[in-house]
């Protein structure tokens, strides 16, 4: 119903923020409230998530955080509340991560998120994500990546020392290889 939402920020709370354009104020829950700033004018993308006993309007400064909190809130027992605490981290390139990885330890640290329901989100979303294509890959980390897969590694097994390979961009690409190899096995 509502696609985006552009005014100036009135008030600030512990579940979101009052919204003025043309004079109304829209309450919206965000998932960190406290980063926006009095008076900013900006634009929400909004979805409005319709209950029997609520109509309950939430805010993203991102329209790819809008969609990501869509499938959040798609997968079996995971609502809104849920899905907001685990988007109130900012990072969702790390959540995506998590969930292609099926790192059911990182994504238990966020509040009301156990095992049972960690694991379901990576059952439901594993394949529904891709990656940002936003994020820019190091060169160097390509050619890496296309040198591991030329030996036979696929795309799940290098996705697991995606970050290694990112932290240790410095090295020469033989070493890089050799050491990535190492992490492999």
């Amino acid at each position: 119903m509502y696609h985006y939402i552009t005014g100036i920020i009135t008030a600030t709370y512990a579940s979101g923020i009052v919204i003025e354009n043309n004079h109304i104020g829209y309450f919206i829950k965000t998932p960190n409230p406290f980063s926006f700033k009095l008076q900013e004018e900006l634009t929400l993308y909004t979805y409005l998530y319709v209950r029997e006993d609520a109509f309950q309007l939430f805010g993203f400064r991102t329209h790819d955080e809008k969609e990501f909190f869509t499938k959040l809130i798609s997968v079996k027992g995971l609502g809104p509340k849920g899905a907001m605490a685990i988007l109130a981290s900012g990072d969702t390139h790390r959540l995506e991560e998590a969930i292609l990885n099926s790192d059911v330890k990182y994504l238990q640290k966020f509040p009301g998120i156990g095992p049972k329901a960690s694991s379901q989100i990576i059952l439901d979303l594993q394949g529904k994500l891709a990656l940002s294509p936003t994020v820019m890959e190091h060169p160097k980390v390509k050619n890496v990546k296309d040198a591991l897969k030329f030996l036979g590694y696929n795309a799940s097994e290098l996705r697991k020392i995606d970050s290694f390979i990112q932290a240790n961009v410095d090295l020469p690409i033989e070493e890089l290889v050799k050491q990535s190899l190492k992490k492999l096995f």
